[in-house]
């Protein structure tokens, strides 16, 4: 019966944990004026444009070609089929 109560306690200190960092996260929401989240939102999007583009990958070989033999091991688990 020992290891059923340690795991209801270990549960309820789970929620009142969550529960607290609900609440702290609530409070620092409202702390902020709708003029301080405009402007972490135009922050976002300023630092959202400025990101290039990530790099293009390789050509990747098509089934053709690994059909082909073209490839080495994926072309012999192609042929297998």
């Amino acid at each position: 019966m020992r290891p059923w109560k340690l795991l209801g306690l270990a549960g309820l200190a789970g929620v009142a944990a969550t529960g607290a960092v609900i609440a702290r996260n609530e409070r620092q929401r409202r702390a902020l004026t709708p003029d301080d989240v405009r402007a972490r939102l135009h922050e976002r999007h300023a630092a959202l444009a400025v990101v290039p583009d990530p790099p293009q990958e390789p050509d990747r070989p098509s089934i053709a070609e690994l059909r082909a033999g073209r490839t080495h091991r994926v072309a012999r688990l192609l042929r297998r089929r």
